[in-house]
């Protein structure tokens, strides 16, 4: 029994899945940038692990029968994945809410000359990437000029009507700790963005979520090279929240990636913990069935989920 599982015991807690209302694609590793955060491990060289035609299709026809209400698309940078466009309007031929996880920088690459428009009109909310509201510290997690390439493009979002309070296109920010430590308080510090980004730049923006770093991957090999891995475990370990857990992401989320499989969260997909019920789950096979009375499948990185105010897609849970 891992460590946290040992603390779900403590706490009479059973940790299983709800309905699913989310299904969260991560579509593929490729991506235009290259974080020391990211627990993808995603890069531009990652060009092999994309996901195919086939693959989007038997989405669509899950979509159709597990009818979630939101599709969340991640990767890497989704949008450069060639199938992104076809997930996000048959979503939205549907009726379901579509969230792009966005690195900001994507919409100046070549052929993303139309993605902001694209998703203006496929009313996808945004939810883009900004660690912090410095160019230094950006700079240092994302690679020189990434600020600055961020700051245009969220004027461009603005432009076309994101964040405003008269509009109905979302755009919501996500904070990273540039170091080992836990997000501060998630209302306290959107106030500060919300302040410097519009008085700096003149930007807005709906929502600011602070989410936690997840020790493995990239961001554990991070660690570890400044000798703050085990410190930055026990951490999360010693500041453990049992009043998280109903708000738990992998509660009402289906995670798939970018060959199918079939996942409690992105974190569980990077570490390999797929979801089996007698065989491994995958799009193709999968049933309803196969998801009622589902026991979600924790490991000790669990941890960064539930430490503090708690973390998720959708930023602080407490």
């Amino acid at each position: 029994m891992n460590r946290f599982q040992s603390k779900l015991v403590e706490h009479r807690y059973d940790l299983k899945k709800t309905s699913i209302e989310i299904i969260q694609v991560n579509v593929g590793k490729l991506c235009n940038l290259t974080c020391s955060h990211c627990h993808v491990e995603a890069g531009p060289t990652k060009t092999k692990e994309n996901m195919d035609q086939k693959t989007a299709q038997a989405i669509v026809v899950l979509m159709d029968f597990l009818k979630p209400k939101t599709l969340d698309l991640t990767g890497g940078a989704p949008e450069m994945n060639p199938h992104f466009r076809y997930l996000v309007t048959e979503a939205h031929k549907r009726g379901i809410h579509i969230i792009d996880r966005c690195n900001l920088t994507i919409i100046f690459e070549k052929g993303m000359e139309d993605l902001s428009e694209f998703l203006a009109q496929h009313q996808v909310e945004v939810i883009a990437s900004l660690p912090c509201y410095s160019k230094d510290n950006v700079d240092k997690q994302r690679g020189n000029g990434t600020f600055g390439k961020s700051i245009e493009a969220l004027q461009k979002f603005n432009n076309l009507g994101y964040g405003k309070s008269d509009s109905e296109l979302i755009l919501n920010l996500v904070y990273n700790p540039i170091g080992a430590h836990l997000p501060p308080a998630q209302d306290k510090l959107e106030r500060d963005y919300k302040q410097r980004l519009k008085d700096d730049s003149g930007i807005v923006f709906n929502k600011l979520y602070t989410i936690t770093n997840m020790p493995i991957t990239r961001y554990a090999k991070y660690l570890k090279a400044f000798n703050q891995l085990e410190s930055y475990a026990e951490l999360l370990i010693n500041n453990f929240n049992p009043h998280t857990l109903d708000g738990l992401m992998c509660r009402n989320t289906l995670n798939i990636s970018w060959d199918g499989r079939l996942f409690d969260c992105d974190f569980n997909q990077m570490l390999g913990m797929g979801m089996r019920n007698g065989k491994l789950l995958t799009v193709f096979n999968v049933k309803k069935k196969d998801l009622e009375d589902w026991k979600v499948l924790t490991a000790d990185h669990c941890f960064g989920c539930t430490a503090g105010a708690g973390s998720s897609c959708q930023g602080a849970l407490k």
